[in-house]
């Protein structure tokens, strides 16, 4: 059973780096036809697909927050990491982080995230 776990800093400054790792355990991140992706919920939103990386590493990221996003992985540890640039307290959010295969699940339990000075 695939499990995913968030985890980063609750509270970023603005203007600062957000940085959140997602620890993927019951399966491997280098699973073939399988993607790792982000998703937010904004308070009051709904919930939006920030990015993503396959198997071979490759990213794919919504267009809306292309400039100041990235995705990394670490096989080593089966993990894969957001990093979100120039925050504001508009990108504060609840950040999941799931698996993608003919739809998304399973979703991590999400970590709050806090953009405020």
């Amino acid at each position: 059973q695939v499990q995913l776990q968030e985890s980063g800093p609750g509270l970023v400054k603005p203007s600062e780096t957000l940085s959140l790792t997602c620890t993927v355990s019951g399966g491997s991140i280098t699973t073939n036809s399988v993607v790792w992706g982000w998703i937010r919920q904004p308070p009051g939103k709904e919930p939006e697909w920030m990015g993503a990386i396959d198997a071979s590493g490759t990213t794919y990221y919504n267009p809306s927050l292309k400039s100041r996003t990235s995705i990394s992985r670490d096989t080593s540890k089966n993990q894969f990491t957001l990093q979100l640039s120039s925050v504001a307290p508009r990108d504060t959010a609840v950040y999941y982080c799931a698996r993608g295969s003919e739809g998304w699940g399973p979703w991590g339990q999400g970590t709050q995230v806090t953009v405020s000075s």
